[in-house]
């Protein structure tokens, strides 16, 4: 479609356009039943069948090993940061985290308030440029669990590999960048996902759960909150967010269609070095804001001499149809989140302005 904009949102970030014309098309009718599948019950067998398909889809594509429930849930990745602690602390442990960034923070802030938790590594002082090294990961003796974000989506990093936590559940939140490359998920105890960057629209969180970790919690919970709830109901409890997991299984689909994992870690390799050596070419005039080791294949940071050189980059990249480019408020700079539904040649297109804003303030 020729007007549609290159999309560097991260999140709710570019869905690929395949997969919306398929919803546009069945959003009135679905699968010839008179009725678009937002108004169907979500006890009924054709939602069923949708729910379940999207299930194994998930299990295919991440290669989930066998003893792992996976769940939808509600609440964003942001009520994960509450659900951990309260379903996997128990006196005498804590939750260890690793703080890589802004929502590792978030996610260690909401586990204090439910016990006692520790910081297994911290980047902070590098003002959260870099992934720590695999060994500068301690984990305490009495660690209920160790917390990783995969991606930190404001800073730009991403771990390239994961620690070995031994016999200690590790934990991932894998919001930005789940299904951008393939992963060992049987090294995981739990994994979990906000839908909105690589899987569909927001509205729905995707967890993988390893089944002796659904117990009971040593707290009291609200039933609401129980990883043993869900898992218990197939995530049918209560209703489900029915739209938006028949888009995350339509995106599924498309990212099976294009090779799965290793498809995806293809095309996302090959745009984040387009961009990548757009920067580090550029002698200076763009500076990468992560350290060259911990760079994301999912978010590009970088900044530039001056803020107001960055904000006129800002504007006239809007008014070139360019939309997202703007940093976190937090750190500022720009920043192009490449999630894997951002067509390559959106970061071409990005690639040929940044260098002809280059020729006119260079």
């Amino acid at each position: 479609m020729a007007n549609r904009a290159y999309n560097f949102n991260a999140g709710p970030a570019a869905l690929p356009l395949e997969v919306l014309q398929q919803a546009q098309e069945q959003f009135v009718e679905f699968d010839n039943t008179g009725m678009s599948l937002m108004e169907m019950s979500h006890r009924g067998a054709v939602y069923e069948k949708v729910h379940y398909e999207t299930e194994n889809l998930l299990r295919e594509l991440l290669g989930i090993p066998e003893g792992y429930k996976v769940l939808f849930l509600q609440g964003g990745a942001s009520t994960q940061f509450a659900m951990i602690p309260m379903n996997l602390l128990s006196p005498g442990k804590v939750g260890a985290y690793v703080a890589t960034g802004s929502w590792a923070t978030k996610a260690i802030e909401e586990a204090k308030l439910f016990g006692d938790t520790a910081i297994a590594a911290s980047s902070e002082a590098d003002k959260y440029a870099r992934i720590p090294s695999l060994t500068d990961v301690k984990i305490p003796d009495n660690a209920a669990y160790l917390h990783v974000t995969s991606n930190e989506t404001i800073e730009g990093t991403q771990w390239q590999a994961y620690p070995d936590s031994g016999s200690v559940p590790l934990i991932g939140d894998l919001s930005s960048d789940i299904l951008c490359r393939p992963i060992d998920v049987s090294r995981f105890g739990l994994i979990y996902a906000g839908a909105q960057k690589n899987l569909g629209p927001s509205g729905v969180t995707i967890a993988v759960i390893r089944e002796d970790l659904i117990g009971k919690p040593s707290m009291t919970v609200p039933t609401m909150l129980r990883y043993s709830t869900h898992a218990k109901a197939d995530s049918l409890y209560n209703t489900p967010p029915t739209f938006a997991i028949y888009m995350v299984n339509t995106v599924l689909k498309w990212v099976k269609a294009n090779g799965g994992a290793a498809g995806m870690a293809a095309r996302n390799g090959e745009k984040a070095k387009l961009l990548y050596d757009a920067i580090d070419g550029s002698g200076g005039f763009y500076r990468g804001f992560a350290e060259s080791a911990s760079r994301s294949i999912m978010n590009v940071t970088f900044r530039m001499g001056s803020e107001e050189l960055e904000k006129q980059f800002a504007k006239e990249s809007e008014a070139n149809g360019f939309v997202g480019l703007k940093g976190h408020r937090s750190v500022g700079g720009l920043r192009a989140s490449i999630y894997n539904a951002v067509p390559p040649e959106s970061v071409q297109a990005l690639v040929s302005f940044m260098k002809d804003f280059q020729s006119r303030n260079g």
